[in-house]
C-alpha cells in the first residue's frame, strides 16, 4: 500500500475522532478498514487522495465481515454457517453508519 495522502489521513483522523475503530481484514490486506458498534466497512484508497466505500458495509459477526441474504421471507447478515437477523435496529445501525462514514471520506477544504 502506497503512503497516505494528506486527504487520507485527515480522513482517518475525523474518523477517530468520531468512534471509528481501524481494524485489519486479513483477506483484503489492500484495504483500509474501520468499524464502529457492530458495523464495518472497507476502504479503498483512490489515486490522488481520499477513500471510497470498497463493497457493501456490513453489520460483524464476531469480529468478521458479512453479507446480506434473504432467505425464508427475511433478511440475514451471514458469515460462513452463523447468521443474524437483519431487523430493523441492526439495519438502522447500519444505515447511520454508512451515512456517518460517507460524511467522513468526503473531501474537506
Amino acid at each position: 500500500m502506497d503512503p497516505f495522502t494528506r486527504q487520507q489521513i485527515e480522513s482517518l483522523e475525523r474518523m477517530l475522532a468520531r468512534g471509528f475503530v481501524p481494524v485489519a481484514f486479513p483477506l483484503y490486506a489492500a484495504m483500509v478498514g474501520v468499524r464502529k458498534g457492530g458495523c464495518a466497512a472497507l476502504l479503498e484508497a483512490v489515486p490522488g487522495g481520499g477513500f471510497r466505500v470498497y463493497g457493501e458495509p456490513c453489520v460483524l459477526i464476531d469480529g468478521n465481515l458479512t453479507v446480506r441474504i434473504g432467505d425464508g421471507g427475511k433478511s440475514w447478515f451471514v458469515w460462513k454457517k452463523q447468521r443474524v437477523e437483519a431487523t430493523g435496529e441492526r439495519v438502522a445501525e447500519l444505515e447511520g453508519f454508512v451515512g456517518e462514514l460517507k460524511i467522513l471520506i468526503e473531501p474537506h477544504l
